[in-house]
């Protein structure tokens, strides 16, 4: 009865982390400070990717952790990401004469709802899925799209108000992705005691070189292309699946 009570500390320490970040963030797209609220959002997805890992390299795993880190990141890449582009851009909508009234703030309902969504269904699947894959875009990488697409307009001065289009195509999309059956690479294979060629870990220093040097505009990049490589390869697959269909029947 004891052991069904504890809390590690380490682990949720990091929870804890990636929440403040989140809310901090929504601090800073209430105020204005754009720039700021979109980096918040990605040092939570650094904090929220070291809480599993420290929970299993410590041996400090619990039911209360995933349900705790489930509702920080509804926190810190729902609620956020949402309210840092609405303020931003989607805003704008209800005086833009050529989009209907309610359809910022929908837009980023939506958003927080899928999440809210995704990250449930994410828990009941614990443990019945392919480890290879996330099934739906998992929730940090579509707020690392939405906050990265902010950040980048925030920098580079765009004005919000002429991009109420692209932002709530950028949102919905990440927001049905969230939601989709898609399937998504999701690293977990990836071992951090594999061995690397020389050309590999040159590479890898390029890419970590480039993204300091234009943090970002590469970090959107990168998330982007991650969000649209899964249905992608969907297609692909569909297409492969067809083709060998096609030369059985011949």
């Amino acid at each position: 009865m004891r052991g069904s009570k504890t809390i590690y500390i380490l682990p949720n320490l990091f929870t804890t982390a990636s929440l403040f970040c989140g809310f901090y963030a929504i601090l800073a797209a209430i105020n204005g400070s754009f720039t700021d609220a979109a980096i918040a959002i990605f040092v939570a997805m650094i904090f929220d990717g070291c809480d599993g890992r420290v929970a299993r390299l410590t041996h400090t795993e619990s039911a209360f952790g995933i349900q705790y880190d489930s509702l920080a990141d509804l926190i810190s890449f729902g609620a956020a990401p949402a309210l840092l582009i609405y303020r931003w851009s989607l805003h704008y909508a209800a005086s833009a004469p050529l989009y209907p009234d309610k359809l910022g703030w929908l837009t980023a309902f939506i958003y927080t709802t899928c999440t809210a969504l995704r990250l449930a269904r994410f828990n009941v699947q614990v443990g019945s899925t392919d480890k290879a894959v996330f099934i739906g875009l998992p929730s940090p990488s579509a707020a690392a799209i939405v906050a990265g697409f902010v950040w980048v307009g925030s920098k580079y001065h765009w004005d919000g108000s002429n991009l109420v289009l692209i932002s709530t195509i950028l949102t919905w999309f990440s927001a049905l992705a969230m939601v989709s059956n898609i399937a998504y690479y999701s690293f977990k294979t990836f071992k951090p005691q594999s061995k690397l060629s020389l050309s590999k870990v040159v590479a890898l220093a390029c890419v970590i070189g480039i993204i300091f040097l234009k943090p970002s505009p590469i970090l959107f990049a990168l998330f982007l292309a991650y969000g649209l490589h899964g249905p992608i390869w969907s297609l692909l697959r569909v297409y492969k699946r067809r083709q060998g269909q096609q030369g059985q029947g011949r």
